[in-house]
């Protein structure tokens, strides 16, 4: 692996070896998604939390002060909206030398196991795989299902997993699951969980990164169960706690009631 690509990597993935990675580039098929309709206001407070945030083009450009010392992990992927029945019907719509100017950490792009444009996003994403390879830029895979959530189960998830990694992907995004450890065991490369939509509680958002953490994920990518929550910096330095310091999803649940961290 290129010098470059290990040391964009490691600027999201931290010396302890997970990442807590704040999702928000929903509105690329959602549009004004509830909590992110001024991107920079909900994102601001948070950004000294996160050990990267996973945006697209728009929101960096008019959303993330360049001075903020946070890496990018670039949406490159779309071409579908929630209006439309079938969302794998995606391409590259941002292109490497952009994501470079942009001083990206990563790319991301979606596949989609199962769905019809299957072929079309693996090609997607072993091309970018080889774009990222010349410059040095990391690829993150997102195992997208769609509208089809039951498609969760940890057989569907390492499938797609494991395909990732074949094609090159430096890390995957995946849902949790039961038996998560399967999922984790099959995939060469490092996966974070994606909070998916928000959970009833924030107990439930704590739990579930706490679990994932557990059955041996590097991290979390977690979105609506951040900035939704009614204390989205307390959830977010709940979340840290979890990842980084390895709290249970209790004493994190101190933070985002506003507590102190522990010692």
């Amino acid at each position: 692996m290129p010098w470059g690509l290990q040391n964009r990597l490691a600027r999201i993935i931290r010396s302890d070896g997970h990442t807590v990675m704040l999702a928000a580039d929903h509105g690329y098929f959602l549009g004004p998604t509830h909590k992110l309709e001024i991107p920079r206001k909900t994102l601001e407070p948070l950004l000294p939390f996160a050990d990267a945030i996973m945006v697209t083009r728009g929101v960096v450009r008019t959303s993330v002060d360049p001075a903020a010392n946070v890496p990018i992990v670039l949406r490159v992927s779309g071409g579908a909206s929630v209006l439309n029945e079938d969302l794998s019907n995606e391409k590259v719509t941002t292109s490497m030398k952009e994501a470079v100017r942009l001083n990206a950490s990563a790319v991301a792009l979606s596949i989609f196991i199962g769905a019809a444009h299957e072929h079309d996003s693996l090609v997607n994403l072993g091309k970018l795989v080889d774009e990222g390879e010349e410059v040095g830029m990391p690829v993150l895979a997102v195992t997208a299902v769609g509208k089809e959530l039951e498609k969760r189960d940890a057989r569907y998830l390492g499938l797609a997993c494991r395909i990732a990694a074949e094609f090159g992907a430096h890390f995957v995004k995946t849902y949790f699951c039961e038996d998560f450890s399967k999922v984790v065991e099959s995939c060469p490369v490092p996966l974070v969980v994606a909070g998916g939509p928000k959970l009833e509680t924030e107990l439930d958002a704590l739990d579930l990164a706490y679990e994932a953490i557990q059955e041996g994920a590097r991290g979390v990518d977690m979105g609506r169960n951040i900035w939704q929550s009614s204390n989205p910096v307390g959830m977010i330095r709940g979340i840290r706690a979890i990842v980084h310091e390895r709290s249970t999803p209790k004493e994190a649940l101190d933070l985002v009631k506003g507590g102190k961290p522990k010692k």
